[in-house]
């Protein structure tokens, strides 16, 4: 059996004659953030896709903490802990923060829809404890003020950051993260940064798909390079940074 937390062999996407994802060897250990980069059009978002089951493969295989993924549902892959947030936020806008939050939370709780209008001891026990995570969670993402406000009534990175707080309900031991910063502004960017890395104090482990470089060398352990459809590099920062093949596929000259 692999020490690897989340591990891929031979991994193929085509769509029509395109071939989008063609990954024949990928493992990811933990305690670690792994940044995964490249120019647009590189398969990114379908490696992500094709990693948590939104995405059939044409063939490979995934293994998460040595169990064969291959073939299960999305909600049962959240349920073993491997967890995405999307480039687009989605949030209820016509929920509250705080019902957002509840929503997300609902499945850790053994109560189903008939037992949730039951007023008894135990369901306010668990209602108190989903409070109290909630709580919890909001102030790690820095929402806390804005509990009970409307998800609409949020910016964009307040929304990135709600996304946030929603994956972490489901505890995860994996969260992939597909483009964390895009629109949001360099000082809740560089507030993203820091949850994130305070995330991998909490055993949670990263692999972050972002187009900020500076952000990507600057909080990442090892930095995976996608360039249609293949890992083309994959090392620590300094190495990738100055990786001929990264400069030619990505960067496009080496003073960027």
């Amino acid at each position: 059996m692999s020490n690897s937390l989340l591990s891929v062999k031979s991994l193929k996407k085509s769509f029509g004659g395109l071939e989008a994802v063609n990954v024949k060897k990928f493992e990811l250990f933990e305690n670690q953030i792994t940044s995964l980069i490249g120019p647009n059009g590189a398969g990114k978002t379908t490696f992500f896709d094709l990693i948590t089951r939104f995405q059939n493969s044409d063939e490979g295989s995934i293994f998460f903490n040595n169990v064969d993924v291959s073939k299960i549902s999305t909600y049962k892959l959240a349920s073993l802990g491997m967890v995405r947030t999307f480039q687009l936020t989605r949030v209820f806008d016509r929920m509250s923060v705080f019902e957002n939050m509840q929503f997300a939370g609902s499945s850790t709780s053994n109560e189903g829809l008939i037992n949730s209008l039951i007023q008894n001891k135990s369901l306010k026990d668990e209602e108190n404890k989903l409070s109290e995570k909630i709580d919890n969670i909001l102030e790690k993402v820095n929402l806390i003020e804005m509990k009970d406000a409307y998800a609409r009534e949020l910016s964009g990175g307040q929304k990135k950051l709600l996304e946030l707080g929603r994956s972490l309900m489901k505890d995860p031991k994996l969260l992939l993260l597909d483009e964390p910063l895009a629109g949001v502004n360099p000082k809740l960017a560089d507030q993203i940064l820091e949850i994130i890395f305070d995330l991998t104090n909490q055993d949670v482990n990263i692999l972050m798909v972002e187009h900020n470089i500076d952000a990507v060398m600057k909080i990442s352990e090892r930095v995976v390079v996608m360039a249609e459809g293949q890992v083309i590099s994959d090392g620590k920062p300094d190495y990738v940074r100055t990786d001929k093949k990264v400069i030619e596929a990505y960067l496009g000259i080496s003073d960027e």
